[in-house]
């Protein structure tokens, strides 16, 4: 799995002194302008200062501090990768499942295909454990889009015990997904 976020280029905020809120790093190097990039990024460092004006007393267990500080907020992997499914894995990875399983067929070029690309990513991990999701680029496996009349894309196919359950057409919010899944959990 690549890294997301490699390094980042944090400019200091004029609202606060500098020395009230910090990014906290592993390592870090100096950039030309003068901002700092870091390269591993662990999150936002909150100044004992500021925490006793805006939160009063409330206490914070060991787990968040670090330095001397409080952390904030901390960057997570928290992308879940939907794998692709192609003519060679399709009968193993779909038809062949023990479970339910969530196919979105999609195109690169496509706009409302990149839109619900994230809700397809949410269902993911929502229903892991329950239902397998999988995406199948309709230019690199035309076969099955044809096998499966898909027309118009994006559109998601749930399947299950081999056979194709519903359909659904276009980008669409993620409770008509889910009302979908939940019929065939």
């Amino acid at each position: 799995m690549a890294t997301v976020l490699e390094s980042l280029a944090v400019p200091r905020c004029s609202a606060l002194p500098s020395n009230t809120l910090s990014p906290v790093a592993a390592s870090s190097i100096s950039s030309p302008s003068g901002r700092r990039r870091l390269s591993q990024f662990r999150g936002l460092q909150l100044r004992h200062s500021l925490v006793t004006r805006s939160l009063g007393s409330v206490s914070f267990g060991s787990r968040g501090s670090r330095r001397g500080g409080l952390i904030v907020c901390e960057a997570q992997e928290t992308a879940v990768q939907v794998p692709a499914v192609t003519d060679a894995s399709w009968k193993s990875s779909v038809l062949e499942s023990d479970f339910p399983v969530l196919v979105e067929f999609w195109a690169p070029w496509c706009g409302p295909c990149r839109m619900i690309h994230p809700i397809i990513d949410d269902l993911a991990k929502q229903y892991a454990g329950k239902l397998k999701c999988y995406k199948v680029n309709t230019d690199e496996s035309p076969s099955i889009a044809t096998q499966y009349g898909i027309r118009s894309i994006p559109t998601v196919i749930i399947f299950k015990d081999g056979e194709k359950k519903d359909a659904i057409i276009g980008a669409v919010p993620k409770s008509t997904l889910t009302t979908s899944i939940e019929k065939f959990l």
